[in-house]
């Protein structure tokens, strides 16, 4: 596969949320929720890229792990605070839409990762 194709699918979930919003904002989506919903989704795909390249440079193997799984959780729980904000600052709707688009970026994104095999630099076993 070329490289602007792994590119595409990589980012297949940044994709799908700009998608989304041109097909749901005009059929009715609550535009707050979708908002909510896709910035948090769009920053902690930011954090996951500067993050990676952060703990690649560890040179432990034993830490490198403990950030990965610190990093990990932390955008959970960047993405839980991103639907709560949606409750609180809006309706219902609009929390179930952020709550929907994540679900779905983020389904996107592990088929993606499922899909891609092994990380690159990782041994065999």
């Amino acid at each position: 596969m070329s490289e602007p194709a792994m590119n595409l699918v990589h980012y297949a979930d940044v994709v799908l949320v700009a998608i989304g919003a041109a097909v749901a904002i005009p059929l009715g989506a609550p535009v707050l929720g979708f908002v909510i919903g896709a910035g948090t989704w769009l920053l902690q795909r930011v954090v996951q890229e500067v993050d990676k390249r952060w703990i690649a440079k560890v040179g432990k193997p034993v830490r490198r792990l403990g950030y990965t799984l610190f990093e990990a959780f932390g955008r959970i729980w960047l993405l839980a605070g991103g639907i709560i904000v949606a409750i609180a600052v809006g309706s219902r709707a609009d929390a179930l839409t952020a709550g929907l688009i994540i679900l779905c970026a983020y389904t996107v994104a592990f088929v993606v990762r499922l899909s891609s095999g092994r990380p690159q630099g990782q041994p065999a076993r």
